[in-house]
């Protein structure tokens, strides 16, 4: 028996989802919670085999839940809920630990097979994401900005993004100012951009940062 909690800030929305998890003979919803903290702490109390977080919740939202229980509880399997077919959240789902992303619109027919599917340690994907992921492996494995940087550059942008000054990160990379403000002048250059919002945007995207 598969022991689930459910988290969504929509009583309604927990109760359809309740409905069709129920029905099965091999999975039962043993807890439910308003938003991630309320699933933090529900995890706390053990006998949860997986959790399904709903992506947007008030307090703390299921991207954050699901950071905090895959670290503090790895054998948890986690499953993001969505209402939105973005490719944005569908990467950041996929790094915060979760085993699937579900849309809402489709849930009826994707959340059992994406349940047992997390359950056999197997990802699940609905089809538009799986285009997405492969599109997003293509764009890396070309010439592509995210190429072209090289290490100290990479250490530069992550500082850069964390809200260090010049005179810090030289301080805490041994180098000097000018040589810290030319390899800024350097990485603008390489990525077209034009200042610390951009790059930090960039360190969120290419992971060198969490959002």
């Amino acid at each position: 028996m598969t022991r689930i909690l459910l988290a969504d800030d929509h009583a309604l929305v927990r109760r359809g989802l309740r409905l069709i998890l129920d029905a099965e003979p091999d999975l039962t919803v043993v807890a439910e919670a308003a938003d991630g903290a309320e699933a933090i702490e529900s995890c706390a109390q053990g006998g949860i085999d997986l959790a399904i977080l709903d992506i947007a919740m008030p307090r703390m939202t299921g991207l954050q839940a699901a950071r905090e229980i895959a670290r503090r509880y790895p054998t948890v399997r986690i499953l993001i809920l969505s209402m939105y077919d973005n490719e944005q959240y569908l990467f950041e789902a996929l790094k915060a630990g979760a085993s699937g992303y579900v849309l809402k619109s489709v849930a009826d027919r994707d959340l059992l097979n994406a349940v047992r599917s997390a359950m056999r340690d197997e990802p699940f994907l609905y089809p538009a994401a799986v285009t997405a992921l492969i599109r997003e492996y293509l764009s890396r494995d070309t010439d592509t900005p995210d190429r072209l940087l090289t290490p100290r550059e990479e250490e530069i942008i992550k500082l850069i993004a964390e809200g260090y000054s010049s005179k810090q990160i030289a301080k805490t990379l041994t180098i000097g100012i000018k040589t810290v403000d030319r390899h800024r002048a350097n990485i603008l250059s390489k990525l077209g951009m034009r200042d610390r919002l951009e790059l930090t945007k960039y360190a969120i995207r290419t992971g060198l940062i969490e959002p």
